[in-house]
Formats: structure tokens, sequence, C-alpha cells
């Protein structure tokens, strides 16, 4: 991944138009700019893809970067002696995530490699689709709902504390047949939709910033509480935070927008409210999933989501405290 720089924190996307890279692979369109890398297919379809393991740097005492054979082990030490190590394939791709408390033991958090790896159960779903996300995309029917829209996706403005937690613990609204990978999770729709999601409609980005204006803020605090009651009650608890944008402006721009936008409300989480990060993973989507069908300026569709993503690592087993 290409390494962040000081403007990955603060700024606008027009910092970045004239640092990307561009090249051709095997078909593909490889884009690069600081702290991203964006793949598009032939087909026209686009992801985004950024090292999760910048936010873990956040206080450390320590980083520590090993190789083994072609796996590589970051290990991030805290001030207390506790470390988050993440062990990642060749091409980058997350195998295990785990926390090692000060005492020796071990919270399992993502582990991928039990599985066969990052894309374990791709090569036999239903409905694999070639391509750079190929061994990703998992293409599922949509899930048949037993609850109402509205608690199936909470609007944050306005719901009680109450209601925000029982979403992030919520279980899977439909059957799943398996579990899935972190990357099988990000990129495929049909496989995150078998879980409730909350939309931050109550954050505000300016046009084309990344930046969580202070007064802003504070509007995570309800979240927070929520999800550091649900870790709290269930340690190895996964919450995906993605990134959506309108349709305003280039897929490119708005994809590295949301997914900054996304990091953005992780990082917040973690600085200001303490939910640790090796729980909070973060993706972009840009514009591919707009809550308001324009090609206009919509401020709803500008938004944060935020869904727990545990009983589809594990395959819906039960989303309880272990025993």
């Amino acid at each position: 991944m290409p390494a962040r720089d000081a403007t990955s924190h603060r700024g606008k996307i027009d910092d970045f138009r004239g640092k990307r890279q561009e090249r051709t692979e095997g078909g593909r369109t490889i884009i690069t700019e600081p702290g991203r890398v964006i793949v598009r297919d032939p087909n026209g379809q686009s992801f985004i893809r950024h090292n999760d393991v910048d936010r873990f740097r956040y206080g450390a005492r320590d980083v520590r970067v090993d190789k083994h054979g072609n796996e590589t082990r970051t290990v991030v030490v805290r001030p207390d002696g506790s470390q988050i190590i993440t062990i990642n394939d060749e091409r980058g791709g997350l195998l295990r995530r785990s926390r090692r408390g000060p005492d020796g033991r071990e919270v399992i958090i993502i582990d991928n490699r039990r599985h066969g790896g990052p894309g374990f159960g791709a090569g036999v779903a239903a409905g694999v689709v070639a391509g750079a996300i190929g061994g990703y995309f998992v293409s599922l029917p949509p899930p048949t709902l037993r609850i109402p829209q509205n608690r199936y996706i909470v609007e944050a403005d306005g719901a009680p504390p109450d209601l925000i937690y029982d979403t992030l613990i919520a279980p899977p609204v439909d059957r799943l047949e398996r579990p899935y990978s972190l990357d099988e999770i990000r990129y495929s729709p049909s496989v995150r939709q078998r879980m409730p999601s909350i939309d931050l409609d109550t954050i505000n980005f300016e046009t084309g910033s990344w930046d969580i204006p202070p007064d802003q803020a504070a509007k995570l605090q309800v979240i927070a509480d929520g999800m550091n009651r649900a870790i709290q009650r269930n340690p190895q608890t996964v919450f995906l935070i993605e990134g959506h944008t309108d349709a305003v402006g280039s897929d490119v721009d708005n994809l590295s927008l949301s997914d900054r936008r996304a990091e953005s409300a992780a990082e917040l989480l973690t600085q200001q409210f303490g939910v640790p990060p090796e729980n909070l993973t973060s993706q972009g989507y840009g514009e591919q999933y707009l809550k308001v069908a324009t090609d206009g300026a919509e401020r709803r569709n500008r938004r944060v989501t935020v869904r727990n993503i545990t009983p589809l690592l594990n395959g819906g087993e039960a989303n309880a405290a272990p025993r």
C-alpha cells in the first residue's frame, strides 16, 4: 500500500488528484494515491483498498513488522503492554487479527486463515464474478425481512440509545449459509444486507472533505457508547463503517472521498470515545449505493453507515459473549 502523507488526515480530495498514478495491469486500471489503491475492472466496476493497521498506530508505544515466509506480521504495542497482532498474506489480504492482553491472554477478532484465506469461500459460492473483485464477490438473493424497515435501517438522528444498541447487537435478518471472509463482506452488498445497519445522517461533511468538524463529532457519542457496550459484551465484535457519497463528481474521487470519510469516523470513535480500533474496519463505496436515486447533489447520499458484521464472519453463530 502507498504510505500516508501529511494530508491523509486533513484536507480535501483536490489535494490528491495531482498525486495519483495510473497504470494498466491485466486489463484492469490501477490507480494509486497516498494511502489508497483504486482498481477498476474492464466492466467498469471499481473498488478501493487501504491498510486498517494505520489506525492502530494512534497512541502506540511501539510498532513491529516482521516477515515470515509469505506472511507479514504487524504487532502494535500499546502503553499498557497489550498488543494488536495482524497477519497479512503476500498480497496484503488479512489472514488473522487478535488482541493479546498484558497477561498473555489472546482474543481472536478475525481469523480468515482457519477457513483457507481472505477469499476462502468464494471459489464455491454461487454467483462468483471473475475479475479484480472476483474471489471476493458473492451474489445472494435479497434477504427476507421479518422486522420493520425502520428497524432494519435505523436513522441515527433522534434514535434512542437503546434502539442504537439493539441494532448494533442484532442477529442476521436471514439465514447464513456459511461464514464469510472480511473481503467477501466488504465487496458483496448482498452479504452485508443480511445485517441491520445504522445511517449516521447526523454528520455533515463539507463538500470534497473528510474532516469531521468538532461540532459534529459529539453526535457520535451515542454510537460509540453502543459499540463499547457491545464489545464489552463480546470482545470479538467487529463493526464495519461504510462511507457513501452522492453521484456528483467522478467515481474515482467519490471512492477515495467515501473511504476517507469512513476512516475519519473510525479514527474519531477511537481517539475521542475509546472504541478499540481493532474492533472496527472501514470501507468506502463512493456513489455505488445511493440512498436516494438521483444524479444531483443529495445530502442523504453523503452518509456513513455502521453495521455489526460479527455474525457474517463467524457464520451466524450466536452473537452473545463467549462463555
